[in-house]
Formats: structure tokens, sequence, C-alpha cells
């Protein structure tokens, strides 16, 4: 037992050791960058924010994902930098609400239909070496520019991972499904904005495409119902594909209070969920309005 608490003491204080000289190191390191009011434990927790970001982008990058709000890690980042450098305790809660934004919003990541041009990625690296080599010849570099470089940097290797790191032409190909019956059980998107619309009249629920491309089309089942039917046109054919502007009748009755479709935009590969809603025609005399 006493060897055990002598380890555990001897753990304890070789941690401590190796916190304070890591961390004494990171502090001598800050002194040579004009964010000297930074410390090195938060310095430290800036970095591994920024890891963790370019990890997740990179794992993104590997199923197809693109960033698209998780952008927003970017100045959050740098208004966290900035808030001890400048003494604006406002843009730490503007940094943090960026953050999040980044992490928690709806779809932060978009799927890309071919693998991006390294392009931007490559300017925005020069951009930050650039930046780099006129602070490095500037006796006293102004903040805010020497955390737009590492911004800049920070967003190029972010590009340059989904180029690197998306996946082949073919094994995209092969993992696409196909769009039937059992898309209904497998993981859908339910987009930010909604490629279809429904509009009621006597004859039931008319389906329209008001998206500016063609969409392929699955099944739909009414609301609250196991049900699944393919969508088909008012003449009665079934629409395996609905071109913009071109509507489908889905034959939904009085008790009906919504539908779902099911279908897939363009060459995309998850299936998207469209959810519409409404107070059913045999009980419109008993709704109230708060």
């Amino acid at each position: 037992m006493q060897e055990l608490e002598a380890l555990r003491a001897g753990l304890v204080s070789w941690a401590g050791l190796v916190s304070s000289v890591g961390l004494g190191g990171l502090g001598s390191l800050l002194d040579l960058t004009p964010l000297t009011e930074v410390s090195g434990l938060y310095a430290v927790v800036i970095g591994l924010i920024a890891l963790q970001w370019l990890l997740r982008t990179g794992r993104e990058a590997r199923l197809g994902y693109l960033p698209r709000v998780a952008w927003w890690a970017v100045p959050g980042l740098a208004l966290l930098l900035l808030t001890p450098t400048l003494d604006v305790p406002a843009l730490f809660g503007l940094g943090a609400a960026a953050l999040l934004l980044a992490e928690y919003w709806p779809l932060p990541y978009r799927r890309a239909p071919a693998r991006p041009s390294p392009a931007w990625p490559l300017v925005s690296v020069l951009i930050g070496a650039a930046l780099a080599f006129g602070i490095l010849q500037n006796q006293r570099p102004e903040p805010v520019a020497f955390v737009a470089t590492l911004c800049a940097l920070l967003a190029g290797m972010a590009g340059l991972l989904g180029v690197a790191l998306y996946p082949a032409k073919g094994a995209a190909a092969r993992t696409r499904p196909t769009l039937n019956f059992q898309t209904r059980w497998h993981r859908t998107v339910t987009p930010e904005w909604p490629d279809l619309s429904v509009t009621l009249s006597e004859q039931g629920a008319h389906l329209k495409n008001i998206s500016k491309r063609p969409v392929r089309l699955a099944g739909w089942s009414p609301a609250g119902i196991n049900a699944w039917y393919r969508v088909r046109g008012p003449d009665g054919e079934v629409l395996s594909e609905l071109r913009a502007g071109q509507e489908a009748l889905l034959p939904v009755g009085e008790r009906d209070s919504g539908v779902r479709v099911w279908y897939g935009p363009g060459k995309e590969q998850e299936a998207h969920l469209f959810r519409a809603d409404w107070t059913p025609l045999g009980r419109a005399d008993g709704r109230v309005l708060n």
C-alpha cells in the first residue's frame, strides 16, 4: 500500500513538472509573437479546438462532405485569440457563439458532388505564408495581422484536407444507395431549404418541385401511417423524377394530416426527406388558433 502511495505521489509530481515545463516553454514561445497577453494554457485550449476541428473536417471529407456552416469555426477561433490581446471581453462571447454555430448547426457539412478544386486552399496557404513573411520582417507586428495569418493557414489546411481525403469517384459510386423502398429505413437528410412544396385541393396534395434542378423520387407516405406509395403524376403515371416546376398528385384524404416524401436531389448520395403537415379538412372546424 505504501509503495502504491509513493508511486502515485511520484507520478503526480512528474506530471506537474512536465506540465510546468511545457507551459513555460509555450509561454516563452508566445513571447515571440504579438499575442503576449495570451497565456500558455489558453493557447493550448485554442490549439486543441483547432486540431479537433481539423480532425473532424478530415473525417467528413473521407465521407464526401465539405464544410458549410462549419467554416464559422475559423473566425470563432480568431475572436477567441483576439479577446485577451485587444482586451474586449465581448469578443469571447462572439467567438464562442461562432464555434457553437459551426459545431451544432444542422448539417454543418455539405455533400460535395465531386472532388473539390485545390485552387482556393492553395491561395489561402500562399496568402498566409505571405502574411507570415511580412510579420517576420516587421519588428512590431500587429496582433490582428498575426491572427489573420493563422486563420488563412488554418482555412487552407482544412481545404487541402478536403481535397486529399475526398473519396475516389468509383468508391462514391459503389456506396450510392438506390432510391427504393429501403430508402425509407436508411439515413435521410432534411434540407435547410426545401426542394418541394405542397398545396391542397379537392383532388389531393399537389407536390411541386420548387428547386432549379430535377429530383429523383423514391416514394411517399401519409404522416403517421406506415405506408409506402410511388409518386404519380396527375394522369396516374408513376414518376421516377420530378423536373424543376413539375407537379405530382398525392391522393390524400380528409383525415390525413401531412405527407412524407423521400427523394434524392441531383446525384447526391443520401436520400432527402420532405415533411409537410396541416390540419386535416375533417377537423378544420375544431381548429383553435393561439
